[in-house]
């Protein structure tokens, strides 16, 4: 998908309190996966940046700085939603001003989801708590965006926009 924009819609589906994980892969193809804190999106629709956790994702990073290839994986649990987006040119950029503000509204807003689903509010922070010192940044052009919802469409490519 050359040329792979979101829309509005998933802007804010991917922005929100889902549950999101990122994952590469080594020179062997031996895949690493990390839980990703929070995510932003360029005003084009094309940039992703993703923050993780150094100290959780330190595979991932360097997996990423090796092959440049991310997919994410962005699910909220309360109606099991899923997107998976794919980037080719995944590298490693500078934090912006306030995404450790981003990571904690972002852990805050997941935690709302799980609690009406009966998870305690400690257990549900937890889940996505990080180290501000610790976060890193990877950003990445969008190339694929599919459909992951559980369901007949699962695995769908999703079209542009």
């Amino acid at each position: 998908m050359t040329g792979a924009t979101l829309n509005d819609e998933q802007v804010r589906f991917i922005e929100s309190g889902v549950s999101i994980s990122a994952a590469s892969r080594d020179v062997r193809r031996v895949p690493s996966v990390s839980k990703v804190v929070g995510c932003r999106v360029a005003t084009d629709r094309r940039q992703i940046t993703v923050l993780v956790d150094a100290a959780q994702a330190g595979q991932l990073l360097e997996d990423v700085e090796a092959s440049k290839a991310l997919a994410v994986v962005f699910c909220l649990p309360s109606s099991h939603r899923t997107l998976q987006l794919k980037g080719r040119d995944a590298c490693q950029v500078a934090l912006a001003p306030g995404d450790a503000a981003l990571a904690a509204r972002h852990r805050d807003a997941f935690a709302e989801d799980l609690l009406p689903l009966g998870y305690a509010l400690p257990f549900a922070r937890a889940t996505h708590e990080f180290q501000a010192q610790q976060l890193r940044a990877l950003c990445f052009t969008l190339s694929d965006l599919f459909e992951q919802t559980p369901g007949p469409n699962a695995g769908s490519r999703l079209e542009q926009g």
